[in-house]
């Protein structure tokens, strides 16, 4: 009996929906989902402890099969194993299991998708992933660039998450796309840096395949703070910024992300109760939808 067998049972709660398409069991699969409801620091809007539940729920409202990748859910053997079990409270335990579970899922060979909940989490997943892939790159989308030491008294705030990633992260390589909020100092660290991807909405997005280019064998973390989206098209988030994108500027970063070495992702900052149409549900499970096509090369 493999770890997985002995251990998912006793880490992750399956009560409730589970993602369109996908399995409880993991055999044979390549790609494993966990959600983790967490939004303990939370500086705006709370509610992403939400998101995970609802991404699930509405699942089965789009097709399971994406036109612009050319891949059909159903084709695919992978496993959601439901949400973490976490404490309430502070982040660092939190972000202790995040890193617990992920290296649970790799060491069975299979390539996490994580549902947040809210972006300090991200911090665990890449601490794991990067100690077994010590050349691993990180890209962010997001609309805030998340590069503060602390915030509101917490060194692992979710305004804090790619400062913490950086720390774990071996080869320092950080790419941002979309990025239209921060401090100065944020700014002027990711522009000294190169790491910030210049990319408006509707335009083409050469830059990031001329940046990626020299690491195309490289394994390649993705982590997507659904406020990146505009707001007009995904008002469920806790902390919405306008001048955002759209469906087609993300299938744009997908189109460059094909031809590279993908082996990580998460998804967070879902906040579902703030939309009642459900859009931006839907439009979070469609984005966990194509990142699963990715994930499953």
């Amino acid at each position: 009996m493999n770890e997985m067998q002995v251990n998912h049972t006793e880490i992750f709660d399956t009560e409730g929906a589970i993602f369109m398409s996908s399995k409880r069991n993991s055999k044979n699969c390549k790609v494993g989902i966990f959600g983790v409801p967490y939004d303990g620091t939370t500086s705006f809007k709370p509610g992403a402890r939400f998101g995970p539940a609802a991404i699930r729920e509405v699942s089965n409202g789009i097709e399971t099969y994406c036109p612009a990748l050319n891949h059909d859910l159903e084709e695919i053997e992978f496993v959601d194993f439901g949400s973490l079990n976490i404490p309430l409270g502070a982040p660092e335990p939190v972000i202790q299991k995040v890193q617990t579970a992920t290296k649970l899922l790799l060491n069975n060979g299979i390539k996490p998708l994580i549902l947040g909940g809210e972006h300090s989490i991200t911090a665990g997943s890449v601490a794991a992933i990067a100690n077994e892939n010590p050349d691993l790159i990180l890209i962010q989308l997001d609309a805030h660039a998340d590069l503060r030491d602390t915030w509101q008294g917490s060194k692992f705030s979710h305004a804090c998450s790619m400062r913490r990633c950086l720390e774990v992260l071996p080869s320092k390589k950080l790419f941002q796309i979309g990025i239209r909020s921060g401090t100065k100092r944020e700014y002027e660290e990711m522009r000294t840096k190169n790491q910030l991807i210049q990319f408006a909405p509707g335009e083409k997005i050469s830059h990031l395949a001329k940046v990626l280019k020299p690491f195309i064998k490289c394994p390649i973390y993705l982590t997507i703070d659904l406020d990146w989206f505009d707001p007009s098209v995904l008002p469920g988030t806790g902390t919405p910024e306008a001048g955002g994108f759209y469906w087609q500027d993300f299938n744009k970063i997908l189109e460059i992300l094909k031809s590279h070495n993908l082996i990580a992702a998460d998804i967070v900052e879902l906040a579902p109760q703030i939309d009642q149409s459900g859009i931006s549900s839907l439009l979070a499970a469609k984005v966990s939808r194509s990142i699963i096509m990715l994930l499953n090369k």
